[in-house]
């Protein structure tokens, strides 16, 4: 397969692909999902590229796009490249002081604004008069601010009549594998964000080494586009299905993929493990509330699925004629109808990674034949350092080294990658670049474990988040955060334990189960608080942890537990905007309920 520059990719495709669809948006008014070819998005790119120069971007430039998912995003993102200057992505749940960091340190004077939130936030920026010069805003129904007198709508901006085709041109026929193309901060558990600087070559590498990790997915498919494009496997994995000629579905509420993934039915999209969860939690709740036999037909289904799954196809022996006939039975009928309930039903391949996925969950999905990928990366390695393979993956894993990338382990047990998807530097931070990579260069990944016999990367642990008892015992708290989120009444667990005694935990519980629970148990309350702090639902909590925590240390065990009757989110601080806990935050906010279970 030819490997392009991304200055080049889309009108390569382009006229390869011509009038199939490459883009699929959804009317918010009509419901209505309408269609781009590739020939109307290149010559979309081509034109905002010509508008950009004529604007005055130069080479280098960086432009700010802060907003969600939208067809724009990407349009911005291939005519910036065009103009060899730099794409720095915003997430669209942003704060003001947050964009405002990194307007003002990547010098950020162009801005793309999504919807009214990005607009209102950007706008108050804009006043200060600073680094920031104009807002272009994607969606027509954005309201002004009555003395704004400078900002555009996008369409208006793109209809510009333009003089800079040839300025364009010269351009990209100078564009060259060196050129950075993004600069993507990072979303800060701690400290101030980081600008990762990516170039052309870290793309071009990322689509050689998935070409040959996924040399058997099929030459056609659509990918609901999910995650923030602001974050690197979104963002990574949509150029990926670009380069292959693959067309996105474009879902710009998160809190609709439930509706949208069923409309579109996609043969793939990229997600974090906390969709598997839901769908996990769903299925064993169906099963509990099935008639005896219902759940004995789907327990059947699923066990059957576990031994077809992992003791024949994923070793790659031929399975007992029996036992394959049981599973292609199941697989027409069971299976079948729990991807069809999800929307999944055509999948080929579904890319997780971004935080820890439990083992239990991931075998449940492997057993009802979902194609799901389990892999490993980050911002600064262009995402993937390793992955699933089709077969001969090992649970428990994060998946075999991709090929063009050296792993080894290093001091503290810690993860260290070299490759052509590293990362060349933090912006504008020569002394954090130069802590985070060795003498010979591997990059120090912030992540502890170890490599088998296979050359798959098994994680232990994130560093920076271990916890040492006052006992002098290590513990880490996402090993037993994602143990206890398999469970239905449990959302979000924030486990506690860092020079104490014994482990404690935050505990959001899922709201919609426990209302549940409480008709069905004739518990009266008044609203959320109320039914969070009676006896009877930490009880109910406390019962379903133990079983849980089982496998693990006696000074591992969660010995007591706070149930916060609201939701952890971005917006009141405790989740990052790639919706990481926020370890310090938590441990300040709650300090009062910490204490008490230390009393």
């Amino acid at each position: 397969m030819e490997y392009h520059l991304l200055s080049e990719l889309i009108h390569r495709r382009a006229t390869v692909f011509g009038d199939k669809e490459v883009i699929k948006n959804k009317d918010k008014k009509t419901g209505q999902w309408h269609s781009v070819s590739w020939k109307e998005f290149s010559d979309k790119i081509n034109k905002l590229a010509e508008v950009l120069a004529d604007f005055g971007i130069k080479e280098e430039d960086k432009i700010g796009v802060y907003s969600q998912n939208m067809e724009q995003c990407l349009v911005v993102d291939f005519a910036t490249f065009c103009n060899r200057a730099i794409t720095t992505p915003m997430y669209a749940t942003s704060s003001i002081p947050q964009i405002k960091y990194i307007i003002e340190e990547a010098e950020v004077n162009l801005l793309f604004v999504g919807e009214q939130f990005q607009y209102d936030n950007a706008y108050s920026v804009l006043k200060e008069k600073k680094i920031l010069k104009q807002i272009v805003i994607f969606d027509p129904e954005v309201k002004k601010a009555s003395d704004d007198t400078s900002s555009v709508y996008f369409d208006e901006f793109l209809n510009r009549p333009t003089s800079s085709a040839a300025i364009v041109q010269k351009r990209k026929s100078e564009a060259s594998a060196d050129d950075v193309v993004h600069i993507i901060y990072t979303s800060g558990t701690t400290g101030e964000p980081k600008g990762v600087i990516l170039k052309n070559s870290n793309y071009t590498n990322a689509m050689k080494i998935h070409d040959e990790r996924l040399a058997y997915l099929p030459k056609e498919g659509i990918s609901m586009c999910f995650l923030p494009l602001t974050h690197i496997f979104e963002k990574a994995w949509s150029i990926y299905c670009l380069h292959r000629g693959y067309s996105l579905a474009i879902n710009l509420d998160p809190r609709e993929i439930q509706t949208t993934i069923k409309e579109i039915k996609p043969s793939c999209m990229c997600s974090v493990p906390r969709f598997w969860e839901k769908v996990y939690a769903g299925v064993q709740e169906k099963i509990e509330s099935s008639s005896p036999l219902i759940r004995k037909i789907f327990l059947h289904a699923i066990k059957t699925g576990k031994e077809y799954v992992f003791e024949y196809r994923n070793k790659g022996i031929q399975a007992p004629w029996w036992l394959k006939t049981k599973f292609n039975f199941y697989n027409k009928t069971v299976y079948q109808a729990l991807k069809k309930a999800v929307g999944i039903e055509n999948g080929t391949i579904y890319p997780c990674a971004g935080a820890p996925l439990s083992d239990n969950i991931n075998i449940f999905i492997q057993s009802v034949n979902i194609p799901l990928i389990y892999g490993y990366g980050l911002t600064e390695t262009t995402a993937t350092v390793s992955c699933f393979v089709k077969t001969g993956f090992t649970i428990g894993t994060v998946g075999k080294v991709m090929s063009d990338t050296k792993v080894r382990i290093g001091e503290n047990n810690e993860i260290l990658v070299r490759g052509g998807s590293v990362m060349f530097g933090y912006y504008k931070k020569p002394k954090e670049t130069a802590a985070v990579f060795t003498e010979d260069g591997f990059l120090k990944t912030g992540d502890a474990g170890y490599l088998t016999e296979n050359n798959e990367i098994a994680i232990t642990e994130r560093i920076k988040d271990l916890y040492k008892t006052s006992n002098g015992k290590y513990i880490a708290p996402q090993q037993i955060e994602t143990r206890l989120a398999e469970d239905k009444y449990i959302d979000v667990v924030a486990a506690i334990g860092d020079q104490r005694k014994y482990v404690t935990a935050l505990i959001v519980p899922a709201f919609d189960e426990l209302k549940i629970y409480a008709k069905e148990n004739a518990i009266n309350y008044k609203n959320m608080e109320d039914l969070c702090a009676l006896p009877e639902i930490y009880q109910l909590l406390e019962s379903r942890i133990k079983p849980l925590l089982v496998e693990f240390a006696n000074f591992e065990q969660i010995k007591k537990f706070t149930i916060i009757p609201r939701p952890f989110t971005i917006d009141s601080g405790e989740l990052t905007n790639t919706l990481k806990l926020k370890r310090s935050f938590l441990l300040e906010k709650y300090k009062k309920e910490i204490e008490e279970m230390y009393n």
